[in-house]
């Protein structure tokens, strides 16, 4: 149920049905307690409508906007990554660079002091692919080439960032 101010306020906006426009408008003709409270209410919707509103300076859009650039500015940009999922694919990797380099350093037999006569024995049930057609396909030249290009890239961008680091 709504509150005599309540219904006076939907009277006063126009927001009631007409229905209830007619029942509140012979509210306030009837019963002098709604009548006083429709003038109060009234006297004060007039106050409002006078009431100029407070325009803020011409800068202030600039400021605020300004002052939310800076603050998103000291916020790193990249996502936090948990360091201990990187030791741990370091750690797999480190390992198994080291279990293979064990596994062959464990089958190489050097004779004498001929070093490029060095013979790797494999055990029995491994048996090696011919490289010769491999590396020496286009395939090859091609991957070469961009990883080339790759170190070139990554060297100027690592180059760049520093040349800026400097300059702050």
């Amino acid at each position: 149920m709504n509150t005599i101010e309540e219904k006076l306020w939907n009277y006063i906006d126009g927001t009631c049905s007409p229905a209830e426009q007619d029942a509140i408008a012979r509210l306030i003709e009837q019963d002098g307690a709604y009548a006083q409270k429709y003038q109060e209410l009234l006297a004060l919707n007039q106050e409002f409508a006078a009431i100029e509103l407070d325009e803020p300076p011409m800068a202030f859009t600039y400021k605020v906007m300004k002052a939310i650039r800076t603050e998103n500015a000291m916020q790193p940009l990249k996502a936090n990554i948990d360091k201990r999922i990187i030791l741990g694919i370091a750690i797999f990797f480190v390992f198994t660079i080291l279990a293979l380099l064990t596994f062959t350093f464990a089958n190489i037999h050097i004779s004498g002091i001929n070093i490029s006569a060095a013979d790797i024995k494999l055990p029995a049930g491994v048996k090696l692919p011919s490289t010769n057609s491999i590396f020496s396909g286009p395939l090859v030249k091609w991957f070469l080439i961009f990883d080339v290009v790759l170190a070139l890239f990554l060297t100027d961008a690592y180059l760049r960032r520093k040349k800026t680091a400097k300059q702050l």
